[in-house]
Parts: structure tokens; C-alpha cells; sequence
């Protein structure tokens, strides 16, 4: 494989023009052509060209990540230059908010179509040797591969060259994996919700595309799922595959035992890298245990024990087989199981000592342990749904018919009962934790809690959803206030926060903003979490986005009362808003000082008025009395002014 360039980061915060190819450049170097699809390069998912910038010679390619779904960080992170393996070396925005990952493009075309049956020496050089040693090296990380099957392997034109993996990382761990190519306990959870298993997970989907290329078909093809996995538990995987298909004895020895029911039986991926020792592997492989007689469950009829658990997964009506003792009653009857019988009893017992207030979650947990117990290899089942734990996140977000009842999972803690019920006496006290910490985001009341915040937690590289940004790539904190601003630039009155983004915000924050976070929804509280999210990221000028912003909460907010004041504030939300300053913004519009000056200015002015309407009330209330006081008094004036003038003649007339 040629030389790949080093991995750069994953992508900036504002795209930027790709010159030479269409849309935003990733990792500031590669540009994605659209012009050039590899419509067979992607194992399925949309793939296309890639011009790097920094002048690198290795063909890539850009897989896009499925709509709904994250990429698997926990692979991002950083894996090896080793032969076998399509590393990833980026991963960021296309165009319209896509999200693509970049590695090498497949040397060339998918193993499936066949043209004709591979050798045995075929399938150990140049498939199982290969495939093992590239599994190895992703083992030495802590990561598998989980995407392998025919149209996601690839060699080159050459004779004698290696398989090698295709891309994994753009999609959760088997969300493309055909039910085929995967345990009966893995295809039967949602698709998203397979969790990232084990090699020995691998090594199963790596023995059913032996089986293919060995018999240049495959006979299960035009099966339901659903059919395929009951034949499987029937028959076992081996025979439910290969049916009556004849193959070189020591080939059949080694595919039987890499298809072997319990993980724990399958060969190492260090063993296969040695054909003499594969081809001398024997498996350890029990036969189906059959009942005497078949449990009928409506038109279904259930003959063994793992059957009996999967048909219990899927029908929540086949409760009614534990609550009137059917199942106990078949397995120690038909099975001679009495154990597995007495345990089911004590199940259903339990149950009806719980007076529990939620009947339907008590009967899930009834159903999770009763499957449990039936079947250890069978994943978390819960309410018709079946996932693994650590695909719970995963699940949240691309499922959303199944959200209802994942969170009803998250609530009860179904996670620590399932581990309980596997064997763990006392679950690893960070599961336990884990279970709890999820079960407290998604409670959490205001806008930063829910199904949203617990989606965001759990998928740490999944790009907001909200709709306010649509079209805009926000992956990380840092695009949030930059893509909003950019909104806000085209419709200034249509920029505020909705509950998706906020829980976004409050999943990606590092920065002790839970407390702005929990407030009620309103255009002020929008403004403080914007404000603070500015302020904690030392965010640049955000004038687009500090106007419409201030349009949406200036009505919201009480008018003042001093007309000067109100006049003032006006004047300086301007000049915040002009600057982009969102923290000068809030310190006007949420400017508690000047609000109780604003009300104590009040206060003075009704209680001067009242003063005033007091005196004028008083002197309304005295005017009767002052009326006739005035007049006596005017009487008396006038009666001595008349004896004056009385006298006054008397004295004119003596003097005459």
C-alpha cells in the first residue's frame, strides 16, 4: 500500500474554500470532489475522491458519515500506518453540513462480486493471514473493526495480492453489518446499537466471509433477518450458513469453530496468522439441545432454550409465558431443566412481590433477567428493543422510533440489572456509575436535560441537529457562536436558541455554565448562555449575531421608567450590539443595579405624587369651612365699616 500522509486535525472551526475542489477544506488540506464518486470504495456508504492540498501523492478518499449517525471516536483518535488497514487520517464538514472521513482509497475493487470459489490456500494467504494480522494491530490500539464482510474487503489487481479492511470509521461499530455476518445476539439489537464487541466478533464476521468466498455464494442469501437468526440458534451458525455445502475437512473444522456460538470458543486472531496451526484447529462446538416437545408461542414453535429467549426479545406479548408459568413449566417437562426452571420461578415471584408503581418498566426488567438468564450470550432486551450497552448512545441517535423506549432503559438502570444478571454479582462500580450518570441527564428538567443532552454525552463527535443551524457544520463548541453568527448575518430577527442546541451546549461545555444552562427557556436566558459560552471561549467580534440577539430580548424585557434612562440603555445596546460584544450586551439589557434605581426612582416619584394629591385632597376637604368663616368675617367688616361711616357723619354734622 503506498505511503499515507500523517493524520492532521480533524477539522477547523470555520471551513474554509477549497481551491481545486468544492466546498470546505478538512484538516485545512483535503477538499472533497464531488465529481468523482467511488460508488464501490465506500463498503456502502458514499465515497469520493479527495485532492490533498500539502501535495500528497497517496490516492484518498472522503466515506460520509450516514444522516443521524457519528463517527466512532474512540478509532479517530488515532490509529498506525500498518499494511492492511485504511486509517483514517481527518475527519470534518463537507458541504451542507455533511461529515466525511478521510482515508486511504481501497487498492481496488470489493472481493464480492466472485467469479469463481477461492482455494483453501486462497482463503489462508491472502484473506484470513491478512485480515488477522491488520486485526492485530487495531487490537494493540483497544479498537476492532466490526464492518467485515465481502463489499467492504478489497485487493489490488495483482495475483497474489492481500485482502485488505475497508473503512469503519464513518458508521457505529456493525451498523452495516448483514445479520449474516454477525452472532445471533449482535444481529438481533437495532442497528446502531452493537456496541464495538470484541475480535472475537471479527473473527465471526471474518469466518462467514471465508464460508462466501469458499462456496463463491451465499446460501442464506434471500433470507429474512429474522428467519436467519432463529436457523442460527436452531442449528447453530455453521450449519444455519453452510447447510449442505461440502468444503476441504480442515478449512470446514476451522470456519465451524470461528463461528462457534460463545466468543470464548473461537479461535485468537494470533492463531489464524499461523495456517498450519488454523488448519489443525478443532472446535469445541456443543449441539443445539432439543426439547421432546415444541412450546408454542401463537403460530411459533420453540424447541430449544436460546429460541425460547430471543422469541421472548421480540414479542413483549410472551410475557404471559413467564407470568402463568408456561416456560418453567415446558423447561423442566421437555428440557428436564429444572434449574433453568426454578430460576425462571423465582423471576416471576419476584415480580409479584414488586408492588411497583411502573408496571411496564418492572415487566421489562422482569423480561431483561428472564433472557438473561435463558440466554447469557443474548444482548440487553428491553421493551421489543435489543441493544448492548455501550450502543446505547449510538442507538439514541440514529433510532428514533425506538428513543421512547431507550430512555425508559436509560431510567430504570437496565444496564446495571443486565450486567447483574450476567454474572457480575456486584457490577464494575463505573458502570454503575455511568448508568446513573445517564439516567440524571436525561431527567435533568429545563432545556439542557432530556433525550437531546443524553444523545450529545454519548455521541461525542455528533454534529448538532439543531435547526436553527441546518445546513451548518457544528461538531464542537468552538462552531457554535461562528455558525450562528453566520445565521444571524441573513435573518437577524430569526436567531435564538431551541432545546437541541442548548443540550448540545451543555453536552460539549467545560466551562461551569450548568448553572445559566438550567434556567427557563426565554430570549434573555439565550442571551446569558450565549454571552458565557463567548466569554469562556474568548470568541471574537459577533456583531450579526449580538443584534438579532438583542431584537429578540429587548421586547422581552420590562420597559424602564425613566424615559432618559430607557433612552440610554437603547443608545448603549447599540453600541454593544455594534461591537459583538455579547457580554457588554447582557451588563445592559440584564442590568440588575440600574433596574432597582429605575424602581426606587419610582417609588420617590408615586410617593412625591401621593404627597401632592394628599395636600389637594385636604384642601378640597377644608373649603366648606373656609366658605363660611370667610363670610362671617365679612359680615363683621362690613357691619364696623358702616359704624364708621356712621360716626364720621356725626362728627361732619357737630363741626357744622
Amino acid at each position: 500500500m503506498p505511503a499515507v500522509p500523517a493524520p492532521g486535525p480533524p477539522h477547523s472551526p470555520l471551513p474554509l474554500a477549497g481551491a481545486g475542489g468544492a466546498g470546505p477544506l478538512i484538516a485545512g488540506r483535503y477538499a472533497i470532489d464531488p465529481a468523482r464518486p467511488l460508488p464501490e470504495a465506500g463498503g456502502g456508504l458514499a465515497a469520493f475522491a479527495v485532492i490533498d492540498h500539502a501535495g500528497g501523492e497517496a490516492a484518498l478518499m472522503a466515506v460520509q458519515v450516514p444522516e443521524r449517525a457519528a463517527a466512532r471516536p474512540l478509532v479517530l483518535a488515532g490509529l498506525p500506518d500498518a499494511e492492511g488497514i485504511l486509517r483514517p487520517l481527518a475527519h470534518g464538514p463537507g458541504d451542507a453540513g455533511k461529515w466525511f472521513v478521510i482515508c486511504p482509497a481501497p487498492p481496488g475493487r470489493p472481493l464480492w462480486p466472485v467469479a469463481r470459489p477461492w482455494t483453501e490456500a486462497e482463503i489462508f494467504a491472502l484473506l484470513l493471514r491478512p485480515v488477522a494480522a491488520a486485526l492485530e494491530v487495531l487490537g494493540g490500539r483497544g479498537v476492532t473493526h466490526r464492518a467485515i464482510r465481502p463489499d467492504n474487503l478489497f485487493r489490488a489487481a495483482a495475483a497474489a495480492a492481500p485482502v485488505v479492511l475497508g473503512c469503519a470509521w464513518a458508521a457505529p461499530p456493525a451498523m452495516h453489518q448483514p445479520a449474516a455476518f454477525e452472532a445471533p445476539g449482535v444481529a438481533m439489537c437495532l442497528a446502531a446499537g452493537r456496541g464495538e464487541g470484541s475480535a472475537a466478533d471479527d473473527v465471526y464476521a471474518l469466518g462467514v466471509t471465508a464460508l462466501a468466498l469458499a462456496l463463491g455464494r451465499m446460501p442464506w442469501a434471500g433470507l429474512a433477518d429474522d428467519e436467519l437468526i432463529r436457523r442460527k440458534l436452531e442449528h447453530g451458525s455453521f450449519a444455519a450458513l453452510a447447510g449442505e455445502a461440502r468444503l476441504p475437512p480442515g478449512l470446514a473444522e476451522l470456519l465451524r469453530a470461528m463461528l462457534a456460538e460463545d466468543p470464548a470458543q473461537r479461535p485468537s486472531v494470533a492463531l489464524l496468522l499461523d495456517p498450519d496451526q488454523a488448519r489443525g484447529r478443532r472446535a469445541a462446538v456443543r449441539p443445539v439441545r432439543k426439547a421432546q416437545r415444541a412450546l408454542l408461542i401463537g403460530a411459533l414453535q420453540i424447541w430449544d432454550i436460546r429460541s425460547l429467549a430471543y422469541a421472548l426479545a421480540r414479542d413483549r406479548a410472551a410475557l404471559r409465558l413467564l407470568q402463568d408459568g408456561r416456560a418453567d413449566h415446558w423447561l423442566r417437562r421437555a428440557l428436564d431443566d429444572g434449574v433453568l426452571a426454578s430460576r425462571l420461578e423465582e423471576l416471576a415471584r419476584r415480580r409479584l412481590a414488586d408492588h411497583a408503581s411502573d408496571d411496564a418498566a418492572a415487566d421489562a426488567l422482569l423480561l431483561l433477567r428472564a433472557i438473561a438468564v435463558l440466554d447469557p450470550l443474548a444482548p440487553l432486551c428491553w421493551q421489543g428493543v435489543a441493544v448492548w450497552p455501550d450502543g446505547i448512545g449510538a442507538a439514541l441517535a440514529v433510532h428514533g422510533e425506538a428513543n421512547e423506549r431507550l430512555a425508559a432503559l436509560v431510567v430504570a438502570e437496565a444496564p446495571v440489572a443486565f450486567a447483574a444478571m450476567r454474572g457480575e454479582a456486584e457490577p464494575n462500580p463505573a458502570a454503575r456509575a455511568a448508568a446513573r450518570a445517564q439516567r440524571a441527564l436525561l431527567q435533568r428538567r429545563g432545556w439542557s436535560g432530556g433525550a437531546a443532552r443524553l444523545c450529545y454525552a454519548l455521541n461525542p463527535l455528533l454534529p448538532c441537529r439543531s435547526a436553527l443551524v441546518g445546513g451548518v457544520p457544528v461538531a464542537r463548541l468552538a462552531d457554535v457562536l461562528p455558525a450562528l453568527d453566520m445565521l444571524a448575518a441573513g435573518q437577524p430577527r430569526g436567531v435564538t436558541l431551541d432545546g437541541e442546541l442548548v443540550a448540545f451546549i451543555a453536552a460539549r461545555q467545560e466551562h461551569g455554565m450548568d448553572g445559566v444552562l438550567s434556567e427557563p427557556a426565554s430570549p434573555l436566558a439565550a442571551l446569558r448562555i450565549l454571552a458565557g459560552l463567548q466569554t469562556a471561549l474568548r470568541a471574537g467580534r459577533l456583531p450579526a449575531l449580538a443584534a438579532a440577539l438583542a431584537a429578540a430580548v429587548e421586547p422581552a424585557v420590562p420597559p424602564w421608567h425613566s424615559r432618559a434612562r430607557q433612552a440610554a440603555k437603547q443608545r448603549a445596546a447599540a453600541e454593544a450590539s455594534a461591537t459583538g460584544d455579547l457580554a457588554a450586551l447582557l451588563a445592559v439589557l440584564d442590568d440588575a443595579a440600574a433596574r432597582r434605581d429605575d424602581t426606587a426612582g419610582l417609588r420617590q416619584a408615586a410617593a412625591a405624587a401621593s404627597r401632592i394629591d394628599a395636600a389637594l385632597a385636604a384642601l378640597d376637604q377644608g373649603a366648606p369651612a373656609r366658605s363660611a368663616a370667610a363670610r362671617a368675617l365679612g359680615q363683621e367688616i362690613a357691619g364696623a365699616l358702616a359704624l364708621a361711616a356712621l360716626a364720621a357723619s356725626g362728627v361732619a354734622a357737630l363741626l357744622q
